[in-house]
């Protein structure tokens, strides 16, 4: 089983968007039962928050979290990430650089190489931006789907 966390600052926009993108891709591709996808934040300001509409009306409009593709995201509550989930995941991914720094801080460092940055799976690693500031939900949202496809490819490859 592939273990896959994503983390971003309060878990209630764009982790929860990449946890439930890749779990719709997962799903398509009949490989639900190979993965477990979770996401967490570094910060604890969302904590039991429930994710955040904007980030969920962008995933409805694609077919993520409605009737007949729910995959849990209305229970999806914010958490933050822990040490223990270093040892749980096999890839913990954070949006952006400034990430990077708490996951670290919090993991206790990453010896086995397990913490990378969304888009490096793609041909150009970049942050995705916050869409809590930008209100670009559509666009982080094309961005984490490309970032999920990349992934999963290299999961199964």
């Amino acid at each position: 089983m592939i273990k896959i966390l994503f983390v971003c600052w309060g878990n209630i926009c764009r982790s929860p968007m990449a946890e439930f993108i890749m779990k719709d891709l997962v799903e398509k591709s009949g490989l639900s039962s190979e993965f477990e996808i979770a996401s967490a934040a570094t910060s604890t300001e969302e904590i039991g928050n429930g994710v955040y509409p904007p980030a969920k009306s962008e995933l409805a409009r694609h077919g993520i979290g409605v009737v007949g593709n729910e995959l849990g995201l209305s229970l999806k509550r914010a958490r933050q990430m822990t040490r223990g989930d270093y040892d749980k995941y096999d890839y913990i991914i954070g949006m952006e650089n400034l990430n990077l720094g708490y996951m670290n801080r919090i993991l206790g460092g990453d010896p086995e190489g397990k913490v990378h940055l969304m888009m490096d799976f793609t041909d150009h690693p970049e942050d995705i931006d916050d869409p809590w500031y930008t209100g670009d939900f559509s666009g982080v949202y094309k961005q984490i789907l490309e970032g999920c496809e990349c992934l999963l490819k290299k999961c199964i490859s």
